[in-house]
């Protein structure tokens, strides 16, 4: 191997090694923000979801997807001061939709939302919004796919959601909220023949954020929950 390509390798190998033990660094050092330091109960909807949300009686399996009737997950809001890490990678057009929906919702819904940029370090920015310890990691943009993927499985303890794409096999604490126009999953599946940028208007960017976090909310976690 080229010593270039190798020692690349390592820095990448050495990075999620050090994810893969930040469980261990948060419990004795403590949360690495001091407003998020303090004692917080486990978050609790505000709310319910409407009928055809899902089936009724039905628990929908792990890695399914759900296509909710519109607005059935209006009535579910946040309980105020829900502590959420804004994971967002790149600037393309429907990244900065996605985001702007995310804070458009936070503002509306009285969150506390962090935002951590990690167009540079993909990796080291999923650390810094891990040791948040969030309530909810909610990630926007494509380039942050994969390594989702690599880090997620081991932190299941920690709720995930992922707007306007899917990670191919999401794990129990992962979810997705998209729609035909986007459907990017990562791992060399790239975006489907039916993806359109212009399809991340304002109102669906927004539905996908309201309707994932009620998926979150009421335990329909591991899912992707599909706008049509």
């Amino acid at each position: 191997m080229h010593p270039r390509a190798r020692n690349a390798a390592t820095r990448v190998a050495a990075t999620v090694a050090a994810l893969l033990a930040l469980p261990a660094v948060l419990a004795l050092a403590g949360c690495a923000d001091d407003d998020w330091s303090s004692p917080h109960a486990a978050p609790t909807p505000v709310g319910v979801l409407a009928a055809g949300f899902v089936a009724p009686g039905s628990t929908p399996a792990p890695e399914s997807t759900i296509t909710p009737a519109p607005g059935s997950w209006s009535g579910v809001h946040p309980p105020r001061g829900y502590r959420v890490a804004l994971l967002t990678a790149g600037s393309t057009a429907p990244t900065r939709a996605l985001v702007d929906a995310v804070r458009s919702w936070a503002r509306d819904e009285h969150v506390d939302l962090r935002t951590i940029d990690a167009s540079d370090d993909l990796l080291g920015g999923i650390g810094k919004a891990l040791a948040l310890q969030p309530d909810l990691v909610l990630s926007a943009g494509d380039d942050l796919v994969d390594p989702l993927a690599t880090v997620t499985a081991n932190h299941l303890d920690q709720q995930f959601l992922v707007v306007g794409a899917e990670l191919a096999e999401p794990t129990s604490n992962v979810t997705a909220a998209d729609w035909a126009g986007a459907s990017f999953r990562g791992e060399g599946l790239g975006t489907s023949s039916t993806y359109d940028a212009s399809s991340f208007t304002a109102a669906r960017c927004g539905d996908a954020v309201r309707a994932g976090v009620a998926a979150v909310l009421t335990g329909h976690t591991g899912i992707v929950v599909w706008l049509g």
